[in-house]
């Protein structure tokens, strides 16, 4: 039974409805908002309440760090040790928390980034469907040929 979403999505989803229709799904402890198959955003807490994390691409990140946004970063513990490890995630800027149209800009930045990211994945692999050979069955009545011992010619 899918778990409807939190307030919390359920606002982050109208404010970024300029991107389109957004939804909501349950992710890794958190939320992923996605429009047309596309996650543009997730909702994670990081120890300080639930936050709205914006897809971001390469090209755009000095845009994100100018506002003041934060990369999304989380610890993983990897052979006793704990390396902090970075997400092409920033949050969103406090300001554009308020309203859908001041989310609009943003919005517009986490949906390129995720179109973006997805036409640089390499195609999958489509695999052949077979269809099982049959069985080739061997005669019953298979006896060895019949073992002859030639003497060599002198």
């Amino acid at each position: 039974m899918a778990t409807a979403p939190s307030d919390f999505a359920q606002y982050c989803c109208e404010l970024l409805s300029s991107a389109g229709p957004c939804t909501a799904k349950r992710m890794f402890g958190g939320w992923g908002i996605s429009t047309d198959g596309l996650t543009i955003a997730i909702i994670a807490d990081l120890g300080d309440g639930e936050k709205l994390w914006l897809k971001a691409s390469e090209d755009d990140i000095p845009q994100w760090e100018a506002a003041g946004c934060q990369r999304f970063t989380y610890a993983s513990t990897k052979d006793g040790e704990t390396v902090s490890r970075g997400m092409n995630y920033y949050s969103a800027p406090e300001e554009a928390m308020d309203a859908p149209h001041a989310m609009a800009p943003w919005a517009r930045l986490a949906l390129q980034a995720a179109v973006s990211a997805k036409a640089a994945k390499p195609p999958k692999k489509v695999t052949k469907t077979t269809t099982p050979r049959k069985a080739v069955q061997k005669p019953k009545s298979l006896k060895p040929a019949a073992k002859t011992t030639a003497k060599p010619q002198q």
